[in-house]
């Protein structure tokens, strides 16, 4: 779990943010790890200790071959209601019910639900767009377990570049009470996922009583401006120069919020 912080907190100088160009295009089974490797050292950018690789999801997924065919697929009776309901693919409705824990809220064009990994999401983070041209008919689920899946690739690239470094997954999601997506973490290894500030004081010497950061979100956030979110190409992105607090590190579940805190569900 996330800890307190002993000490005062880390002053940030500034950061880097690092776009990886010329990642191929990912497909199942890739070693993904030597894939953004190369792709870093190519560039003039090879990862270093200290630095944080933010990763697109999409590519986690294609990779470990998270990709569900839609011809493949038989839609049953929730699936054909839901459908009629939202004005979606009864057999992407039908897909998303296979990865999903419970419905959450389903009207025309939205279907939110608890995805399977603990997530509430549109559509449980299904996505049509940048699987492949000759996929048009396949969808992308996200990682079975993207928190493992970052710590997979963190492993990974130790033992291929001997460079320590945190590894986040990306997805974009919406916000109940904003429009548009913003990118935030599903996936992390290496870094504290929240920093419980509760304790602390302020410039003016208030105790504060009720902060507490959502740290992985808002670096992936960051990311996401020089990644981009459509044809760009750019899945993966190097965050340089960021001093993290001295807290345990957290898994990205652990930013979940328990049911039993959850307003408005």
């Amino acid at each position: 779990m996330n800890g307190k912080l002993s000490q005062d907190p880390p002053e940030q100088e500034g950061i880097q943010l690092l776009p990886i160009p010329g990642i191929p295009l990912v497909r199942p089974g890739d070693d993904l790890a030597a894939l953004i490797t190369e792709a870093a050292g190519a560039a003039g950018i090879p990862l270093l200790s200290g630095d944080i690789l933010v990763l697109a999801q999409k590519i986690v997924s294609k990779a470990e071959g998270r990709l569900v065919r839609l011809a493949e697929i038989k839609p049953g009776e929730e699936a054909l209601r839901l459908a009629e309901k939202t004005g979606k693919d009864a057999r992407v409705v039908q897909a998303v019910l296979d990865d999903s824990n419970a419905v959450v809220r389903a009207r025309e064009g939205v279907l939110i639900v608890e995805q399977s990994s603990g997530w509430v999401c549109a559509h449980a983070g299904l996505d049509h767009s940048n699987v492949a041209p000759e996929e048009k008919e396949t969808v992308a689920l996200l990682p079975a377990d993207a928190d493992a899946s970052a710590a997979a690739l963190r492993s990974r690239i130790l033992e291929a570049t001997g460079a320590t470094v945190a590894v986040l997954i990306s997805d974009s999601h919406g916000r109940p009470w904003k429009m548009g997506t913003v990118g935030v973490c599903i996936g992390c290894a290496g870094l504290p996922a929240l920093w419980d500030q509760r304790g602390l004081t302020d410039l003016y010497g208030y105790e504060l009583v009720a902060s507490e950061e959502c740290i992985i979100d808002e670096l992936c956030a960051a990311a996401t401006l020089v990644m981009g979110q459509s044809s760009e190409g750019r899945p993966a992105a190097i965050i340089r120069g960021y001093r993290r607090p001295d807290v345990a590190d957290a898994p990205a579940r652990s930013i979940q919020r328990p049911a039993e805190k959850d307003l408005f569900r």
